[in-house]
């Protein structure tokens, strides 16, 4: 039990620090699963961006790229199939393609099809098999071996499976029914593969990451969110997942025999089921945040007794999931935001960002925006610009639709797509700053 325990420290340790030496974005939002990068900005006083590297289109969706070493990894709906792409980093030139048959929205969609389409789900890398797990809009789960060209290495349907049904109204208002299909990203920790399914017997699954065998389901029954998906969060030494559902923030116990327990549950619905934001982690800390009926923030402090509020303020981020770094929470939606984490205060806001945000918090502590249909950013953190937001740097990458995939950083390069599968690599550093 000692080494189980010690073992899992370890893990969580990893994945809820600021990255170390690796360059890599193995999962949704980094390394750490919080946005913030180990590599600098590529500011050098004067100018920013070193120019493009290299263009592909890899057809529809809202997923972001995966890089290990030099791959890249992207999904793309077209003609309907999903296509997962393996691309050199230096060239974008294509090394492998796997794709199989799939829709272009899930079997229950239902509303907003303009904004999004095609695949939405950011792939998980694992490091210890080099299999890359991929989730479907229409549910297909599915790990592909990427030291064999991507071989198929299991496959399973989670519609098919869990029997999930058409996401329900749930709001007063009438007509705010909304369906995206899945939207989520599936979770590596240890040997297991956590998927929110939103499932008639569990919201959250547990599967084998080398079989693809169930290993428990969460007591928690409800319908799956629309957020980036489950985020590791350590209870009082008790290692726990936390996700934002259709319903609730909810977090279950991951461990041993406790495996699927719910340790704590915070309502918070949201008219059109848009709890899209995914949850951050600070601790034993998580921040929630919706527009819509709620256009609010939340802070909640969980324990192995359920979760508290710390405070909750009038602002929101729509889409944007919260950076929390060094007692500031930062967001690009309608703007970009800094708020006092310990009070949930407002210290500055500024920029033209529409509805459609990401951001990372680089290791020379400044924020690269990605916004609206194609807009890069560079933006001052409170550390150089407490009292006021101060822009850097900016440039237009595309103009066509909506920048929902999330902006990605690693080796020295920007990588940037936009909602109809263009892809853009730029450099950020020279050859010299990334070593």
């Amino acid at each position: 039990m000692r080494r189980m325990t010690c073992s899992w420290s370890l893990l969580f340790f990893l994945l809820t620090t600021t990255p170390g030496e690796t360059a890599d974005w193995p999962h949704w939002r980094g390394s750490g699963r919080n946005d913030i990068s180990s590599e600098t900005s590529g500011w050098d006083g004067e100018s920013w961006l070193r120019g493009p590297l290299w263009d592909v289109n890899v057809g529809e969706g809202s997923s972001s790229a995966v890089v290990i070493g030099n791959h890249v990894y992207l999904t793309g709906w077209s003609k309907n199939r999903d296509t997962i792409f393996c691309l050199d980093s230096e060239t974008g030139k294509e090394l492998w393609r796997q794709s199989y048959e799939s829709p272009r929205y899930g079997r229950f969609a239902i509303g907003d099809q303009k904004l999004y389409s095609g695949a939405c789900s950011t792939p998980d890398h694992d490091s210890e098999t080099g299999l890359l797990f991929t989730l479907g809009v229409d549910g297909d789960l599915n790990a592909w071996d990427t030291g064999n060209k991507g071989r198929l290495s299991w496959s399973l349907n989670v519609y098919d499976r869990y029997k999930a049904e058409r996401r329900p109204e749930v709001a007063e208002r009438t007509k705010t029914q909304r369906d995206y299909g899945y939207m989520s990203s599936p979770l590596v920790l240890g040997r297991q593969l956590i998927v929110e399914v939103g499932g008639k017997t569990g919201n959250v699954v547990s599967f084998d990451k080398r079989t693809g065998r169930e290993l428990w389901k969460s007591e928690n029954r409800d319908e799956a969110g629309h957020t980036g998906g489950p985020v590791p969060i350590r209870v009082q030494e008790v290692p726990c997942v936390a996700v934002l559902t259709l319903r609730n923030l909810v977090v279950t116990r991951i461990d041993g025999a406790s495996a699927g327990k719910t340790v704590a549950v915070y309502p918070w619905t949201t008219d059109y089921g848009n709890n899209i934001a995914t949850a951050a982690v600070s601790g034993n800390s998580v921040i929630i945040t919706s527009a819509y009926n709620h256009f609010a923030m939340c802070r909640l402090n969980v324990t192995l007794g359920g979760a508290n509020k710390v405070w909750e303020n009038e602002l929101a981020s729509g889409v944007c999931s919260p950076v929390i770094h060094e007692g500031r929470v930062y967001w690009a939606w309608r703007g970009v935001h800094c708020v006092d984490f310990e009070t949930g205060d407002e210290l500055w806001a500024g920029g033209k960002v529409g509805s459609q945000g990401s951001c990372i918090l680089t290791s020379d502590d400044r924020l690269i925006v990605y916004a609206k249909k194609g807009s890069l950013t560079l933006v001052e953190t409170a550390k150089r610009s407490p009292q006021k937001y101060t822009q850097v740097a900016a440039e237009t990458v595309f103009t066509e639709t909506d920048a929902w995939p999330h902006v990605v950083l690693s080796n020295g390069r920007l990588i940037c797509r936009d909602r109809s599968g263009n892809v853009r690599c730029l450099a950020v550093a020279s050859e010299s700053d990334s070593k």
